[in-house]
């Protein structure tokens, strides 16, 4: 039975509480960040468990150890019982200095934004828009502090492509905007036979061949300094790689950028594009949502791309055999082409 305005009779009407949860959750991020910060997830892992044993191992007042572990708390970021904590599975796995999975500098990463996207209304107002935003002016200091916060997780990535991904019989590999070389990296240490190229803007390229050198692989894997925007790209590669810069572009960069990879690719070559994308719908997940619109605060002409817009570019560039595969299941999807022999 329905009430005079449609709603269903007996229903709870609504309320503010989700409105002010989530006009308030920059308060869970910041919850989050400090804790990164000053170590709170590894006291923990290490044996302090309640706010006092916290607050000495962390060297904060005891009323702030309190207030935040109650934060991390309702964030499920802690689990409490008989007055002591410990670390949730994913946070105990990433957020413990010190251990192989440890994920703390991305954590971090984004912290430098946050005074920009207080001011997100002022960007979506802007009107000039620009192709590559705020990375176009970086600096190799810029670089270096971007990719060494992300070259643990890339590295992870990468090794998840060369399980998910068969490169026997590969010869060499073009990874487009490739950053610290995480991928190529993952993958000539799984394939001694494979060569790789890394294409990237000049200040990139330097930091990329110091992770490249760091890796014993200086012979087999290289810096090309590239924009790929307007570029050229190598003719010699049987497999191209595309990763994490999706939502940096606009629908019709990202499709002219996979038009060149796909004619510069040697017949019978390979392309994959790893990238945060939306469903078809575009109403979610979160992720992609999120990537796509942090593009405004760079004053940039990059969204949040579809699964369908991301196939229909693979389609349109003359990629046979496109697929779609979960990468990171509800984050990241990879799709993948290949080139008529």
């Amino acid at each position: 039975m329905r009430g005079e305005h449609g709603s269903l009779t007996g229903a709870a009407p609504p309320t503010t509480v989700r409105l002010q949860n989530i006009a308030q959750s920059y308060g869970q991020s910041a919850a989050l960040m400090a804790a990164v910060e000053i170590g709170v997830f590894t006291a923990i892992s290490n044996g302090a468990g309640t706010y006092a044993e916290v607050a000495r191992a962390v060297d904060i007042h005891p009323t702030n150890a309190e207030r935040l572990m109650v934060m991390l708390c309702a964030a499920g970021l802690l689990e409490s019982a008989d007055a002591r904590h410990r670390n949730a599975a994913d946070v105990e796995r990433y957020l413990v200095d010190g251990k192989p999975g440890y994920m703390g500098p991305w954590i971090t990463f984004t912290k430098p934004q946050w005074a920009q996207w207080g001011r997100l209304a002022e960007h979506l107002r802007t009107k000039d828009l620009k192709v590559m935003g705020s990375i176009e002016t970086f600096t190799v200091a810029d670089a270096r502090r971007y990719h060494e916060a992300t070259f643990s997780i890339g590295l992870g990535a990468g090794r998840r492509f060369v399980r998910q991904v068969d490169l026997s019989g590969r010869k060499r590999i073009m990874d487009i905007g490739g950053g610290s070389g995480a991928y190529c990296i993952a993958a000539a240490k799984e394939h001694p036979a494979l060569r790789a190229v890394v294409l990237d803007l000049p200040v990139v390229c330097e930091v990329a061949r110091d992770f490249i050198a760091a890796n014993g692989l200086a012979d087999r894997v290289k810096a090309q300094a590239c924009n790929f925007t307007r570029d050229p790209f190598p003719a010699d590669c049987d497999v191209a790689i595309m990763a994490s810069n999706l939502p940096m572009y606009g629908r019709d960069m990202i499709a002219s950028v996979i038009k060149k990879a796909h004619d510069a690719l040697l017949p019978g070559g390979q392309m994959h594009l790893i990238g945060e994308m939306t469903n078809d719908q575009r109403t979610g997940p979160w992720g992609p949502a999120y990537w796509g619109l942090g593009q405004a605060v760079s004053d940039s002409l990059g969204l949040a791309h579809s699964e369908a817009d991301v196939t229909g570019y693979f389609r349109a560039a003359g990629f046979l055999d496109v697929g779609l595969h979960d990468f990171i299941a509800g984050s990241l999807g990879r799709v993948t082409g290949t080139k008529a022999g």
